[in-house]
């Protein structure tokens, strides 16, 4: 099947990207999404605009901020030094993300604008407490990763809204990271994915984030695991614990790649996988 017909604009400036938004146009920028449902004709928009050339690419830091253009590709973020020494999670996760042709052509924002709730990149930037920048006609505005995903392929972002950048805090300086994820081959969608960041003083936990995908209408974070991790020495039992709490926070839903029930069950399994890796690699 081909796209339907629609008209093509190429913006030069963010201003003409958001009028073009106004007017009910859809935004390209690495097509990795977008054209693939074009092409099944799942979105038939009138206008499509061009964001690709727009100059929102680059990382950096800003002070002890990681600072990601959200036309960044992801190849490029998942290579940068940047990126490896200011958010190592980032980086490692970055590698889950489609293959390497995808991480070619495909951005960082576009993956979080598109919010699929299996998507790796939703949910560590969840995990992160990242914020994103979103340029609309009255301006710029800053929206937390924790109010963006608002369900399956929908945000916090206006019809006639750009995301422009993302913004990740520094994790603190004793947090070790760890990822587990199941897909049905290397670098598929995931069907369920765990994020987990931990901060060990003396062995006992200080800080503790985990966030999950593929297991609920957006992803999200495991907040009751966390605080049960808080304090603790984390012995199999607080691990095991941590566990249960994780996949109780799920709300995950039968589909073609796997049962919910499935899904709740291997939350709490990549759960502890990927804190036993935090703390131990």
């Amino acid at each position: 099947m081909k796209a339907a017909r629609f008209d093509y604009v190429r913006a030069a400036t963010a201003e003409v990207a958001v009028a073009a938004l106004a007017r009910g146009a859809v935004a390209l920028a690495g097509g990795q999404s977008l054209i693939p449902l074009l092409h099944t004709r799942s979105r038939r928009p009138e206008v499509v605009v061009d964001v690709s050339r727009l100059p929102l690419t680059g990382v950096e830091r800003d002070g002890s901020t990681l600072v990601l253009g959200a036309l960044t590709r992801l190849r490029a973020a998942e290579t940068s030094p940047v990126v490896r020494r200011a958010v190592p999670l980032l980086a490692e996760a970055l590698t889950h993300v489609g293959h390497v042709s995808v991480r070619n052509r495909g951005t960082v924002g576009g993956s979080v604008a598109h919010a699929d709730p299996a998507a790796e990149l939703p949910a560590v930037f969840l995990a992160l407490d990242a914020v994103f920048t979103a340029q609309g006609p009255g301006g710029t505005r800053e929206i937390e990763a924790r109010d963006f995903f608002r369900g399956p392929h929908r945000t916090a972002l206006g019809s006639d809204e750009l995301l422009t950048g993302i913004r990740v805090p520094p994790p603190p300086p004793t947090a070790r990271h760890g990822i587990a994820e199941l897909s049905r081959r290397p670098n598929d969608l995931a069907i369920t994915a765990v994020f987990t960041s931990v901060a060990l003083t003396d062995r006992v936990v200080t800080e503790a984030r985990i966030a999950v995908a593929g297991a609920a209408p957006t992803p999200i974070r495991a907040q009751a695991a966390e605080e049960l991790l808080r304090g603790q020495v984390l012995t199999p039992e607080v691990l095991a614990a941590a566990a249960d709490a994780a996949a109780d926070a799920t709300d995950p839903v039968d589909d073609v790649h796997a049962p919910a029930a499935y899904r709740r069950d291997m939350t709490a399994v990549l759960t502890r996988r990927a804190l036993r890796q935090a703390v131990t690699e």
